[in-house]
């Protein structure tokens, strides 16, 4: 413990130094980013900006409508413009999750993440696996690399943990992140209307989307899963390339720890999420075995092939976890 203590002062000396010589910083998170990808991200990047730097926050996926309402959300770019020296990667556990365009700028300088899966892909890692999101970890040390948390920047993290803990229910959370949240709720922000941006207020296009998935919804033993095609997609008018978070209700399920929904994707791929209740069984296992990862309770991959196939091959190694 006292080594793993060293070690974590040693890497926050190393980045706020880091930090602190920086002039033009990029900043950005995963393909497809949810809440604690855009909470750390923006709350990160505002931080770094009320310091005086230059800082570009890049998601070449937009910023999902869901988070459009947090401040400086407009700030997110979707291109690079311009020379940057430091480039800062965060809630990603692996350097291939990035978007394409933005791995030609080399290996990151910083990786700020909580994955158990995280590879430590940077010239300086921050992979704090105990913590329950991203947005945790930054709400610990951005005071200790002299950024000041601003009531936006409050609001940022706060996002990040609602979103990754599901409202404060998933198995990993801990006193700790609970004193986060109410230290941030010290800056002043509205945390009834944060919750309901994040996890209750859904678009009419997205719950006619939940129906399709819930008109197709199938167990067997312990596992509940449900699937979402193309054509489902379009005909609810759904945009968006995810479940729209029927994950979510789907792990609700009683008598049924373990949740898989099968999204159909464009040019022949499949994305899957898992969700599970329980401590017994590590879905991040199972996702890695298909090239993705995640955590024990919640993890994802995309994986290419058809959607017929690509079902029978997920639920057949969910089911030897379960075994």
């Amino acid at each position: 413990m006292r080594d793993l203590k060293m070690m974590t002062e040693s890497i926050n000396t190393s980045i706020k130094r880091r930090l602190g010589a920086a002039d033009k910083l990029l900043i950005t998170s995963h393909i497809r980013p949810d809440g604690d990808a855009i909470g750390s991200l923006l709350g990160l990047g505002l931080a770094l900006q009320n310091a005086g730097k230059d800082v570009q926050m890049v998601l070449p996926d937009g910023v999902p409508a869901a988070f459009s309402h947090l401040e400086g959300c407009d700030l997110i770019q979707k291109e690079v413009e311009g020379d940057i020296d430091t480039f800062i990667v965060v809630d990603c556990g692996d350097f291939d999750r990035v978007h394409e365009v933005l791995r030609s700028f080399g290996v990151p300088a910083i990786n700020i993440d909580h994955h158990i899966t995280n590879v430590n892909f940077a010239e300086i890692n921050l992979v704090e696996t105990d913590s329950v999101a991203t947005a945790s970890i930054l709400a610990e040390h951005l005071d200790q690399w002299g950024l000041e948390i601003s009531k936006p920047v409050a609001a940022a993290l706060m996002t990040g943990l609602i979103t990754d803990t599901l409202g404060f229910r998933t198995m990993n959370m801990n006193p700790k992140a609970f004193r986060q949240a109410a230290t941030l709720m010290e800056k002043g922000i509205d945390l009834p209307d944060l919750y309901y941006q994040a996890m209750v207020s859904r678009s009419y296009k997205a719950v006619r989307y939940w129906g399709a998935g819930l008109s197709n919804i199938e167990r067997d033993g312990q596992m509940v899963w449900a699937t979402l095609s193309l054509e489902d997609r379009k005909e609810a008018g759904y945009f968006g390339n995810d479940d729209a978070d029927l994950i979510n209700i789907l792990s609700s399920v009683e008598k049924s720890p373990v949740a898989i929904i099968f999204v159909e994707q464009p040019e022949g791929a499949v994305k899957i999420s898992w969700r599970v209740r329980g401590e017994e069984w590590d879905v991040a296992k199972v996702a890695a075995d298909f090239g993705g990862g995640g955590h024990r309770a919640a993890a994802g991959a995309i994986i290419k092939g058809s959607l017929d196939e690509i079902k029978q091959r997920v639920l057949r190694a969910t089911r030897e976890i379960l075994s």
